[in-house]
């Protein structure tokens, strides 16, 4: 498939320096070795012929327009944060990025609202807008990524179960499409019934069908009291048994998370001190936020009953910020940990919530059969579930052979129980041969030809979510 693209010459090395001034192109190989790879596991670096660094939304479209014209392709790159290879140059040509574009353009208090260029960081972000009194609840975890990246990820984290993925909090977005021509989509509004909505589809697109140059993002106000409760399990599935029960709840937590035993052993070495409870076998974690610290409180009373009522050991609601710090630091440092733990891979299928405990155990029958360790955690709040294969007690060499089969044997297991491959880290280049297994060949189709219609040179993050040719 590379076979169709041009090489980069001198002659379009002079056009960009044109367009973005010679200082904002790189073209050494040793400079350029931080563009080849994001933080997807086991990944060989792809190098780029080009890093391009655009200045704004004109300068996006000139490139556009020499790349589309001179058949290069061109890979979006935000901060590099991604976990399924979405912005690894794997033909070459142009690395886009975005990390000039990194203006907070407008705070909107009356609309609630804030418009921001594609390279804001969330720690900008979330900063800023706590000197305003505003707050922007998309929280992945990852605090080094870039807006226009959670976008184009439909990125999801912790906050899920009360505010949503990011989808739910994109009202608008300028972009570039392969073309050059500039597009704005929404806008400072939340309903719209005015023909189709690009920015939903756009949203979660991977960099494939355009390049989000600016967002209008929806906000709230953060409520001024946030607490933890952290209750150990003697098993695993009485954990996650407690969870239909604890949503049924009048109140909505910010957060459900579900772990295992092994992630706060792997946790523990990492962050070289215990966590509570560390002996037992599971462990749920309920994030709550409100208005009245005794409402909450009182809410997680009930918690605390049903989880016990499910055979919970304990429930532990922290009684000083440093300590609730320590626990939601623990739980963002998981994959981190596990990636400094052992060579690794990482799914993130979702399931409905009410099949996690059936999933989890078909997990463990499939990692038993293929004798390989597997790690799980995750958002029992929405039934996104990482499976993370690791490499322990075993050649690296068999590991590696036995990993592609077992990670479609739990695919397919995912997706039997109404569920599919990837509920927030997308498809990239990683899972692309696994996506199948998700969707049929009418509904791929149908993905293709909005590709094609986008894209009709296929030069924009080609070979990502899937080939054209086959």
């Amino acid at each position: 498939m590379g076979s169709q693209y041009q090489k980069i010459t001198g002659s379009i090395i002079n056009q960009l320096s044109a367009i973005v001034g010679q200082e904002n192109i790189i073209t050494d190989e040793a400079a350029m070795e931080d563009y080849s790879r994001d933080e997807m596991p086991l990944l060989k670096p792809y190098s780029p012929q080009a890093v391009v660094k655009p200045a704004d939304n004109r300068e996006i479209a000139e490139v556009m327009k020499l790349a589309n014209r001179e058949k290069v392709p061109v890979t979006p790159r935000g901060g590099g944060t991604g976990l399924s290879g979405g912005c690894i140059p794997i033909y070459g040509g142009i690395v886009l990025s975005l990390e000039r574009m990194n203006r907070i353009l407008e705070i909107d208090e009356e609309n609630f609202v804030a418009v921001t260029e594609a390279g804001v960081t969330l720690t900008d972000l979330y900063s800023h807008l706590e000197e305003h009194g505003l707050y922007y609840p998309v929280y992945p975890g990852e605090l080094a990524a870039f807006i226009g990246g959670t976008i184009a990820t439909n990125a999801g984290g912790m906050n899920a179960v009360k505010y949503g993925v990011t989808k739910q909090n994109v009202l608008g977005l300028e972009v570039v499409l392969p073309n050059g021509d500039i597009i704005k989509t929404g806008g400072k509004f939340v309903k719209c019934a005015t023909g189709y909505d690009l920015t939903q589809l756009i949203t979660g697109s991977e960099g494939t069908l355009a390049i989000i140059t600016q967002a209008i993002l929806k906000l709230t106000t953060r409520p001024p009291k946030r607490e933890v409760l952290f209750a150990p399990f003697t098993s695993l599935q009485d954990a996650i048994d407690a969870v239909p029960e604890i949503l049924r709840l009048p109140m909505v937590p910010i957060g459900l998370e579900f772990m295992d035993k092994g992630i706060i052993d792997i946790i523990e070495k990492y962050l070289e001190r215990d966590m509570p409870y560390h002996q037992y076998e599971a462990f749920l974690m309920v994030t709550m936020e409100g208005e009245d610290e005794d409402k909450i409180l009182d809410y997680f009373a009930k918690v605390e009953e049903i989880c016990k009522r499910h055979g919970a050991v304990e429930a532990m609601v922290p009684g000083s910020e440093h300590a609730k710090r320590r626990l939601f630091e623990a739980r963002e440092k998981f994959y981190h940990a596990l990636h400094k733990f052992a060579p690794m891979e990482i799914m993130d299928v979702v399931v409905p919530r009410s099949e996690i405990a059936k999933f989890l155990r078909r997990v463990k029958e499939i990692s038993d059969g293929y004798q390989m360790t597997v790690v799980p955690y995750g958002h029992a709040g929405d039934g996104n579930v990482h499976i993370h294969p690791i490499c322990v007690n075993m050649d690296l060499k068999e590991w590696l052979n036995r990993l592609p089969q077992l990670m479609r044997d739990v695919y397919v297991t995912g997706v039997s129980l109404g569920g599919t491959i990837s509920g927030e880290h997308g498809i990239g280049f990683d899972k692309k041969e696994f996506l199948r297994l998700g969707i049929d060949d009418r509904l791929l189709g149908v993905m293709k030809a909005i590709k094609r219609t986008f894209d009709p040179n296929n030069i924009l993050n080609p070979g990502k979510i899937f080939d054209l040719d086959s």
